[in-house]
């Protein structure tokens, strides 16, 4: 088992889950967040005084998968959160960190089957 996290563009995050329900992956955590990196915020003008925004409103996906359903999932949200054909600074980052164990609370299952 393998835990996806992405950091998308909030404007992607509806193509991106219809996307992965496409190839049956429909049990996400869906968090608002905020941060920059290259982009380094932007400055914006608000009644003749101009200001700089720092971090950027960004949506972050948890998504835990079993082995066979990692590369269909990264390869989806890859395709449809990046901007243009080449990408664009900003589109976001994907980490994929080792699962050691699942377990659902309301009936106790675990492993792959919690999953």
């Amino acid at each position: 088992m393998k835990l996806i996290i992405a950091i998308i563009q909030p404007t992607k995050l509806q193509a991106v889950k219809e996307a992965l329900g496409k190839i049956e992956v429909t049990r996400m955590t869906i968090t608002d967040a905020q941060g920059y990196g290259r982009q380094r915020g932007h400055s914006e003008m608000f009644r003749g005084h101009e200001y700089k925004i720092e971090l950027l409103s960004k949506v972050e996906l948890q998504i835990l998968v079993n082995d066979d359903f990692l590369e269909p999932t990264i390869e989806t949200i890859l395709k449809i959160a990046r901007t243009g054909a080449e990408g664009n600074i900003g589109d976001g980052k994907l980490w994929v960190v080792p699962a050691d164990e699942a377990i659902r609370i309301s009936d106790g299952k675990r492993g792959q089957e919690a999953v």
